[in-house]
Parts: structure tokens; sequence; C-alpha cells
């Protein structure tokens, strides 16, 4: 937004040709199928395997790309690192008619099982983060929708990519808050042990955002998944910069390919959502069945 424009409220700030405050984006320059990266760089990454894209608006941490995949309408938004900024990205993106979010990211495996390049697609997160207690009690659950979970398992089955399913947890921290001594080995008490009594509880792995968009999305009738290459193993101390992401990528671009046909199946038969009818439909209209 230009210095010194006047926008509609303090309450709730768009300009005169409906552009949201932070992310600089207006109805109909986003697809109601967003990619949620935290790295700006990743937008264009994600970009870059569409058959065309366009840059649609820049500001802070938000980059916003759309463009066509598979002849699907589809759209990219960087989120910046951590849950408040997350919570900023759904909140707009929602605002201007988005309805499907994806978040595409990296994060680090809690078991030796998961090789380091491996994708882990998300059913729910621990909400070890501030920002979804904001809107929500802590015992309200942040779960990933079951249709964009499975498009998620579908893709990375259609494509080869190794997967994990399971449940993720989001932190506030980088360091401390994933059992990572801080400055000085730093590293209170109530932090000590946390990996390991997540991992005996079947968590499989650490990120910050996850917890935010799953909860803001069952608030709001929304729906969101999550699919994040595995570039470190807390277990076998591996960590590799980069490793998988354009798996993660290509699986979130195909999700979004394959539930654009599931909701246009849904919406000729009627259905109140997908279910198998509809993808057995699906398998049927692909030459599958």
């Amino acid at each position: 937004m230009e210095r010194g424009k006047k926008l509609s409220s303090a309450s709730a700030p768009v300009d005169e040709s409906g552009r949201v405050y932070h992310l600089g984006v207006k109805p109909g320059d986003v697809s109601k199928y967003v990619l949620l990266p935290g790295d700006p760089g990743r937008v264009k990454r994600i970009a870059s395997f569409w058959d065309k894209a366009w840059r649609v608006a820049e500001h802070r941490e938000y980059l916003t790309f759309s463009g066509r995949y598979k002849g699907v309408f589809i759209s990219a938004t960087s989120t910046g690192i951590g849950s408040p900024s997350t919570a900023i990205a759904v909140e707009e993106l929602a605002r201007v008619g988005s309805t499907t979010f994806i978040r595409v990211g990296t994060t680090g495996a809690l078991n030796r099982n998961i090789g380091v390049g491996d994708i882990i697609i998300s059913t729910g997160a621990v909400r070890f983060e501030g920002t979804s207690k904001q809107y929500v009690f802590p015992e309200y659950p942040a779960v990933a929708s079951f249709d964009v979970t499975l498009a998620l398992i579908t893709a990375a089955e259609e494509l080869g990519v190794k997967y994990h399913v399971g449940l993720t947890v989001s932190s506030d921290s980088f360091y401390v808050g994933q059992e990572r001594p801080g400055y000085k080995g730093y590293l209170p008490p109530f932090q000590r042990g946390l990996i390991d009594f997540l991992r005996s509880v079947n968590v499989l792995n650490f990120e910050m955002e996850a917890a935010a968009i799953f909860t803001l999305a069952n608030i709001y009738g929304l729906r969101a998944g999550s699919v994040c290459a595995a570039i470190a193993n807390r277990e076998t101390e591996e960590f590799i910069v980069d490793a998988g992401v354009d798996d993660a990528i290509k699986v979130a671009n195909e999700a979004v390919k394959i539930l654009s046909e599931w909701d246009q199946i849904v919406g000729e038969t009627g259905s109140k959502t997908v279910s198998a009818k509809t993808i057995l439909e699906w398998y049927k209209r692909i030459g599958r069945l």
C-alpha cells in the first residue's frame, strides 16, 4: 500500500478497489485454491512448475503469484515464519474469496524412520503456538480437512513420492521451543525431553504454521492441508538444506488439480462433500476403473 493512502476503516482496512492491507490483493486476483509456503522465494519456485504464472502483489513478507496448473486457476502466497503472519495471510485471502489452503513447507522429522527428503502430510497439529489461542480455547482441535489430506496422499501416490501421514506439532520457536539449545546453550527444564515425549505419542514432525492454518480453516468453514519436506531428522541429527522441497511442491500442485476435479464431481452430483463415491467416479473418469 502506498504511504498516505486512506483505507476503509481501522477495523477492516481495504482500499477503494478492495485490496486488503497486508497482502495487497483484491477479489479476483487469487484462486480459491492457495498454496502457502513460508518463504517468499518458494512462491516463485512453486510457480515455476505451473503452465502460466504472474506476480499479483508483494508487500513485506507476503508475495503472491497466480497462474494455471494443468488448466486449474491456482495461487501461492508466502506467509513468513510462524503463526502470527500466517494467520494474517489466511484472514486476508479468505476475505478475497480463497477457500482451500495447502501449507507447503519444510520440517524437522522426529523419528529415524522418516528419511531426510521424505514428505510429511499432516492430519492435524499440536497447538504449541500462541496465535490460535487468540481465536479459540486450547482444547479446540487443529485438524486438517479430510478431502485435502486425501488429495495430498493421492497426489503423492500418483507421483511416486515417499510420504508419511500423521500428526505435526507447530511451535512459536525454531530454537528453544523445538528443544534446540538457545544462545549460550540455554534450554529451560520444561523443554528438556520434549522430543522424546512427542515421539512417544506418535507426533511426526516440528514446524511453525500448520496449527494456525488448520484452526482458522475450521473456525471459518474453509479447507486446509499441509505437506512438508523433511529437511532434518532430530533423531539422526541429519540436516540437508532443501531436501525434498521440489517433491512437496509437486505434490501440492497436483493435489490442487485433484481437488478441483473432485469438487467438480461433487457439484455435478449434488453431494455435500467429497466421498467414496466421488473418488470412485474420479477414477472412472481418468480411466483407472
